[in-house]
């Protein structure tokens, strides 16, 4: 599977008294709402970032975008269209620089020592990882 850097996915808005709720056909799973037209476009746009992530990552198959004539032809008569689009190298490289919280366990003794140095313990993992891995401590990945 190639990975593309733009998707571009019809997503079905539909107005009600409770919110927008956003949906995409082609794209079983990936729904998303907003209370306005603005917060429902913006969470489409993350909602369909995350899913094609998330499919990449999985090496899912990704399908193909059905035309609109076939979008509209399944909308229910209060839906609207809108086309999404995103911009997958900046998704990636974001998601891929996501901090990761992780639980640790250290004996007590360790734990104060090191924070009466003011140790920052993220700061230390993180390096201790690099320096096992053989990374360089000044690459950023």
């Amino acid at each position: 599977m190639s990975k593309k850097d733009v998707y571009r996915y019809w997503a079905l808005l539909d107005h009600a008294e409770d919110g927008i709720s956003v949906r995409f056909p082609d794209l079983p799973g990936c729904l998303t709402f907003g209370d306005t037209a603005e917060e429902a476009y913006a969470a489409a746009r993350e909602a369909l970032e995350g899913f094609m992530y998330v499919m990449e990552q999985d090496t899912d198959p990704i399908p193909d975008p059905s035309p609109l004539d076939v979008i509209l032809a399944q909308r229910e008569a209060t839906e609207a269209a809108c086309d999404v689009q995103v911009y997958m190298p900046v998704v990636r490289e974001a998601m891929e620089s996501k901090a990761v919280k992780k639980t640790l366990t250290v004996p007590k003794w360790l734990n104060d020592q090191a924070e009466q140095q003011h140790l920052n313990f993220s700061q230390v993992l993180q390096e201790g990882l690099k320096r096992s891995l053989g990374i360089n401590p000044l690459e950023k990945r």
